[in-house]
């Protein structure tokens, strides 16, 4: 909680705000383009049906229509994957924030193609814009989290990293809340439900120009000290800042010493071998985890609970809610608990919770108090998830690679990303129809190798700085015999490579 205070200070404030603007252009239309296409779904392919029989005088066959929904809605990670892969190439040209104020140009440009798509009588354009939301969205999630990790000190590292979960779930919240029909979720509302999401780009691409680079890519990558002082002016206020910039310094010295790597060069390198291991692991857990299918779950047991249908979307919203304010729980808790912690821990009590979530929705059915429990049990792992993997994923994804290796990780991380969504979205109504609540078992097995991994594996971050997290990282991946750490935390036979 310390840290949480210390980051509202005033000396803080230009920090604060700037986390603020990132978030609202970065992971929330992320998290607001996951739950907000659900609420219009019998709108639009009623809409697709009329558009058809008004150019053809004839209607589509159901699964026709079927076939194109389900295309609107995948069509988003496609859309992402191709960001996430173009976005590497471009950030190192271009920079971080001139690239992330052309994404919101290109979803402002997608909010206009879903607002007109029904003036216009075509369903292609909400093709299009979907496409256009999930390539902007590809870059906005592998931007954000670099860039808000590399303007924050030490000391708010975790704080600042844990925002990005906390913007995608409040994205996720508000999708819930203006999709409800009583909102925006109506027949007549529903393409300005669609384009709300361009506010939250206007709002970033008109404040985001006041804001500086981050300190270490003006100093490492432009080579310009007094540029970076004033960013750090600017971003932490006055005060001696000194053993900050000494610290990007020595990242800089090493970075002189190694060149910057491609992402087959990453994938190849002795050195980043463990830091692709634990990338890996806690992206893939945070994919399957179970959370989908919580949420998936949920409306099965409030209907088993004898909840009324027009309360249900309420209750859901419930659900979001708690994992929003779990997320923000996680930003007081990461500084002063440990990055490792919060996983290995999170991961068991998931672990926990489903193994009980299993045994009451077998038993709901002949239990009539049963589902009350399951109730709890949703709840409960939304929080535990929330406050901790949430969070925690994101800062250890950040923290563990170097400025030059970060852009081709995080496309890495991307493609994991999105290909997961949409390897899920394929089979995950399988695994249902299949197994019903033994699915949840295949998700508990994933959390327990994670834990036992996180724990006996992982060193932890809070507190240190690149150059000590890569030099823990040099004794899992040279060995601690093997290994003679140099002033810069170079293992000596990796110099003498990187000097021929």
């Amino acid at each position: 909680m310390e840290h949480f205070m210390f980051a509202l200070q005033v000396q803080f404030r230009g920090l604060y705000q700037m986390i603020l603007v990132l978030g609202i252009g970065g992971s929330f239309p992320y998290g607001f383009h996951i739950s907000v296409i659900n609420y219009p779904s019998v709108h639009i392919r009623k809409f697709i049906n009329e558009t058809w029989i008004e150019r053809h005088g004839s209607p589509l066959h159901p699964e026709t229509i079927m076939l194109l929904w389900s295309f609107i809605v995948s069509v988003y990670g496609i859309g992402g994957l191709l960001g996430s892969l173009f976005c590497t190439y471009v950030t190192t040209k271009y920079r971080k924030k001139k690239c992330q104020i052309f994404t919101n140009l290109i979803m402002l440009a997608a909010a206009l193609f879903m607002a007109f798509s029904k003036t216009a009588k075509s369903f292609e354009m909400i093709l299009v814009g979907r496409l256009l939301y999930g390539i902007g969205s590809g870059f906005s999630m592998n931007i954000h989290p670099q860039y808000v990790g590399e303007i924050s000190p030490k000391k708010l590292r975790g704080f600042a990293n844990s925002t990005v979960s906390v913007f995608l779930t409040l994205g996720k919240l508000t999708g819930q809340v203006i999709g409800l029909r009583e909102i925006l979720g109506s027949e007549a509302l529903w393409p300005w439900l669609l384009a709300s999401s361009g506010l939250s780009a206007l709002v970033q691409l008109v404040t985001l120009p006041f804001f500086p680079d981050s300190p270490s890519y003006l100093l490492i990558q432009k080579g310009n000290e007094e540029a970076c002082r004033k960013a750090i002016r600017k971003l932490w206020g006055e005060g001696d800042h000194q053993a900050e910039i000494d610290d990007i310094m020595k990242e800089k010295g090493a970075m002189g010493s190694t060149k910057t790597l491609r992402v087959l060069e990453v994938i190849k390198e002795r050195s980043l071998r463990w830091q692709l291991y634990f990338m890996m692991t806690v992206m893939t857990t945070l994919q399957l985890c179970g959370i989908n299918a919580i949420y998936f779950y949920s409306f099965e047991v409030f209907h088993t609970a004898k909840f009324e249908e027009y309360l249900i979307p309420y209750a859901s919203l419930g659900i979001g809610l708690c994992e929003c304010l779990s997320s923000i729980l996680c930003s007081t808790l990461i500084d002063r608990f440990g990055r490792k912690v919060l996983l290995w821990r999170g991961y068991t009590l998931m672990c926990s919770v489903l193994a009980l979530l299993t045994m009451t929705l077998s038993l709901q059915h002949r239990f009539f108090w049963m589902h009350y429990f399951s109730i709890i049990l949703i709840f409960l792992f939304v929080v535990f998830y929330g406050s901790g993997p949430s969070g925690a994923s994101v800062a250890v994804m950040v923290e563990i690679f170097s400025q030059s290796y970060r852009p081709s990780a995080f496309l890495i991380v991307g493609c994991i990303n999105w290909m997961g969504l949409f390897v899920l979205g394929m089979i995950f109504p399988l695994l249902v129809d299949n197994l019903g609540p033994f699915c949840f078992l295949i998700f508990l097995a994933i959390l327990a190798l994670s834990a036992i991994f996180i724990y006996l594996y992982l060193p932890e971050t809070k507190g240190k700085s690149i150059m000590e997290i890569k030099a823990e990282f040099n004794k899992l991946n040279f060995g601690k015999k093997e290994t003679s750490f140099t002033e810069n935390n170079f293992p000596k036979e990796q110099l003498a490579c990187t000097k021929l």
